[in-house]
């Protein structure tokens, strides 16, 4: 099963969770992540680590996050690249992700990745998808002799 980090600000992600576990009951692997103004990057770093290892049975982690290029995306992207099958998603809501519950039991990473961009709508992106629109920078070095 594919853990759920909800990571958004203030209250938002907090109240998310709440939601879906009200209305479907405890939802293992998940965990919410808020990001309270005045809170430190290396903090919320902190908080955000935490989440992911608890959350994480080796099947993959989703970050999911409320809006793209904000402080939650950005230490969750950071995250991403050292750990496999971990994707990044920005611009989401409850109803998308009571859509989406079932298929955290199912789908792998990268399909789930798809998967809610797709239903998302133009306001729902991935930190993958945001790459394959501007491929990381790659500096080719010239060998030389001395």
């Amino acid at each position: 099963m594919l853990g759920w980090v909800i990571t958004c600000h203030d209250d938002k992600a907090q109240d998310m969770l709440h939601r879906l576990e009200t209305k479907h009951g405890p939802l293992v692997q998940c965990q919410a992540v808020s990001f309270w103004r005045g809170l430190s990057s290396n903090m919320l770093s902190r908080m955000m680590c935490h989440a992911l290892h608890a959350t994480d049975s080796g099947e993959g982690v989703i970050f999911l996050t409320d809006m793209a290029g904000a402080a939650p995306y950005r230490v969750a992207s950071l995250m991403s690249h050292k750990h496999p099958q971990c994707e990044v998603i920005s611009g989401i809501t409850y109803p998308l992700l009571e859509r989406m519950l079932s298929s955290r039991e199912s789908m792998s990473s990268a399909a789930f990745r798809d998967s809610i961009v797709a239903l998302g709508g133009p306001e729902v992106s991935s930190l993958w998808h945001q790459q394959q629109k501007n491929p990381p920078f790659v500096l080719k070095h010239d060998l030389y002799e001395y």
